[in-house]
């Protein structure tokens, strides 16, 4: 094959493969007109067979008609009893060896998106929320990674440590001290893959303060204080303690 210069990728050939597996004719072909022509053809043959000449028995114009009409519905009658007796049906690559699967568990009708099963959360829970709120925000201050991994999940704990790294690159540190939760709604809780898990929006005020090697205020003030409101999404294994798992910007 020649190199082919252009982005453009060849046009396909103007056939495609019939079901029977036979190339299917061209846009210049007709298999009607080639059954017609065949029907006429096996006419005429009869015709000299039984000594009628090759189109013997067609003299006047109805006569002609009224054979075409007979060719063409013997033509027709044929294709249909071949198509709907003789074709072999299309075997399809892997239908029938898969077993038809019942809805598992927890399963909704909604868009066949399984349906996370309810937990309930108790005070206990929300006390354990708002006392690693306070603890995350203390060991981000202190810059104690060691602190963290007890509080936060892997993936947390590796957005902690990169933030905490740029802020040595830059010679910047941020602290966030007197943090008090001002309110707090349980948004989702529930059970997957073996894991509790609760997301809360948490409103919270607090000082937020970052400072350079000299110590000098380059963001925020020390004695106003600022209001977040974020999504924490905490999860626990079976048993054990609520850990850090997300945390989401609210709008």
């Amino acid at each position: 094959m020649p190199f082919q210069r252009s982005m453009t990728q060849p046009s396909a050939p103007s056939y495609a493969p019939s079901p029977m597996g036979q190339p299917a004719y061209g846009r210049s072909g007709s298999p009607f007109m080639s059954g017609l022509m065949g029907g006429l053809i096996g006419a005429g043959i009869g015709g000299l067979l039984f000594g009628h000449g090759m189109f013997g028995g067609i003299g006047s114009f109805g006569g002609f008609l009224g054979f075409m009409l007979q060719v063409i519905l013997g033509v027709w009658l044929v294709r249909f009893l071949w198509r709907r007796f003789m074709r072999p049906l299309p075997v399809l690559a892997g239908v029938g060896a898969m077993p038809r699967m019942g809805m598992p568990q927890g399963m909704g009708g909604g868009g066949g998106q399984p349906a996370k099963p309810k937990l309930a959360i108790t005070p206990q829970d929300y006390q354990s929320f708002e006392q690693l709120l306070r603890n995350v925000q203390g060991a981000w201050t202190a810059h104690d990674l060691g602190a963290l991994s007890r509080m936060v999940t892997p993936e947390m704990l590796s957005y902690f440590s990169e933030q905490l790294s740029d802020q040595t690159s830059r010679g910047v540190r941020n602290s966030v001290t007197d943090v008090r939760l001002e309110k707090g709604d349980l948004s989702e809780a529930w059970s997957e893959r073996g894991h509790d898990y609760a997301t809360v929006a948490m409103r919270f005020s607090m000082l937020d303060v970052t400072t350079d090697a000299m110590g000098r205020v380059v963001d925020g003030d020390a004695l106003t204080r600022s209001i977040a409101t974020e999504f924490w999404t905490f999860m626990r294994a079976p048993g054990g303690v609520w850990v850090l798992s997300a945390i989401q910007q609210a709008r």
